[in-house]
């Protein structure tokens, strides 16, 4: 395999998305004479814009589709190769691109992130939203679509359900709230009603006209709606790799019906079967056709309900792309399906490391942290991943960074701005924990998890307090810790800090 290799390279980065360009950025900045490529199949680079520091664990940032030009332009060092990954070798360092070429590296990171986790891969009605080819396949249905159906209850579906006008949207879950992975079961609440009302202007401030709410009858779904009449307009959007935040900002969302938002959730079900219109008219159930009317695809659940639709969008998730890279070698790999990766970032394979959706952090974690797949540990693991590199280069010792202490993610939902921490949902803290809410309806929901508290003479308990805004969500959790005295001042200057964001 040595004689195919073309041109060789100290660093080889695998993946355009957030890691594997953070990653390539900061071992071009902490090497400046070490060669540095980048393989990415799209023409497009995801880079971090606006990026700013919270806390010490807190941070916020844009993330914007970029030529791969204006890297190069910035690091000399760096190369861009633009092909999709075929095979990678690891015995002979070498990885081999779609195209034929064979490239060598000394050390390797793979950043090749996930891909959706579709309900069934052949059925041309059913979508998934993971880059922006996708999203742009989305929204050109969207304009043709009366109803579709969600299937998740994820971030991408959240986004989506908030975001959709101009078409019915049947959103099935199978938890017994909205937002699962993100919120308990009050702060879903909390956020149930901005789908009754109005979408605040993204230019003008919110205007909630009068709406109206279907009441459910026994045993049937939620239904929300509210009446708007308006036209938007919406720029181009480049292919690229994954989706990042607030991906659904300037493009429509627009379906073809009149009415602004029409929401009905369906809860605690999955799909049983999914049914397009030729297979429904062969089948023995053409009286799921009179009922559901004539649509080009139906869906039924697990709890009894079939509904027809124009297309089913899979927000079930993603699972690390990696198969490009196990053909010929031996990588661990986790339960979930990701590579299994240590404490510096380095996989099972010699000189191989993994950062961001495609590994899977497999070292002891810290009580308050969790691995998710999410934007903020993308650029965390592929930043952490470059350091790791480049210091066993330079033979330098490196610690584990601070930010795997503390989960920390900021982001937006139904137009709330929400801040998690540490074990924001309670995860694995068992029955011995307080739960601290405050609630205003409309305005904010506040919820902080104490657990396993012990009181002294002079208790101090870590506690984050924020004062809130009007259109803002935060789910703070502290997880305990008796602390000295003089903490105190410290947790208060930390609080007031975070009621600024």
């Amino acid at each position: 395999m040595a004689d195919k290799v073309g041109k060789s390279f100290k660093f080889v980065v695998v993946g355009g998305g957030i890691a594997g360009v953070t990653c390539v950025e900061q071992l071009s900045s902490q090497i400046p004479s070490a060669e540095v490529a980048l393989i990415t199949a799209g023409a497009q680079i995801k880079a971090v814009t606006n990026y700013k520091q919270v806390s010490r664990t807190l941070e916020e940032f844009d993330v914007e589709e970029r030529p791969s030009s204006v890297l190069e332009d910035k690091f000399p060092n760096l190369t861009v190769i633009h092909s999709a990954v075929k095979s990678l070798h690891t015995q002979s360092h070498s990885v081999e691109t779609a195209d034929g070429q064979f490239f060598g590296y000394e050390k390797l990171c793979i950043c090749s992130g996930g891909r959706p986790k579709l309900l069934t891969q052949e059925n041309p009605y059913v979508l998934g939203i993971r880059d922006t080819d996708s999203a742009q396949e989305f929204q050109k249905r969207l304009s043709k679509a009366k109803r579709i159906v969600v299937v998740g209850n994820g971030g991408i579906a959240l986004e989506l359900v908030y975001e959709v006008e101009g078409c019915e949207v049947i959103w099935a879950v199978k938890d017994k709230a909205i937002g699962n992975t993100f919120f308990d079961a009050g702060a879903a609440q909390f956020l149930i009603p901005s789908l009754e009302t109005e979408k605040p202007e993204r230019a003008a401030p919110c205007k909630r006209p009068r709406y109206t709410t279907e009441e459910p009858a026994a045993g049937a779904s939620q239904t929300f709606t509210a009446e708007r009449n308006s036209q938007h307009s919406s720029g181009p959007t480049d292919p690229g790799s994954a989706l990042g935040p607030d991906w659904h900002e300037g493009i429509v969302l627009r379906g073809a019906e009149q009415v602004s938002r029409r929401v009905s959730v369906e809860y605690q079900c999955e799909v049983e079967k999914i049914f397009t219109a030729e297979e429904l008219l062969n089948s023995q159930q053409e009286k799921l056709r009179s009922e559901n009317g004539s649509w080009p695809v139906y869906i039924q659940l697990t709890n009894g309900k079939t509904f027809g639709c124009d297309f089913v969008v899979s927000a079930t998730g993603v699972v690390p792309n990696i198969e490009p890279f196990l053909h010929g070698n031996s990588f661990a790999l986790a339960d979930d399906g990701g590579l299994q990766v240590d404490d510096h970032m380095m996989t099972s394979e010699s000189d191989v490391y993994a950062a961001g959706d495609v590994c899977t952090a497999c070292w002891d974690h810290s009580p308050l942290w969790q691995q998710m797949r999410l934007w903020t540990q993308a650029r965390q693991m592929g930043w952490y991943a470059g350091r790791c590199m480049a210091a066993h280069i330079l033979s330098e010792p490196i610690e584990l960074d601070f930010c795997f202490e503390l989960f920390s993610h900021i982001t937006k939902f139904f137009n709330y701005k929400v801040v998690l921490l540490g074990k924001f949902n309670g995860q694995g803290l068992g029955p011995d924990h307080e739960l601290l809410v405050r609630c205003t309806k409309g305005q904010e929901y506040v919820k902080v998890i104490l657990s396993r508290i012990r009181m002294y003479k002079c208790p101090c308990v870590f506690i984050f307090q924020v004062v809130f805004h009007s259109a803002k969500l935060f789910l703070l959790v502290a997880h305990y810790a008796t602390l000295i005295h003089s903490s105190k001042q410290r947790i208060c200057y930390s609080a007031r800090k975070l009621s600024e964001l």
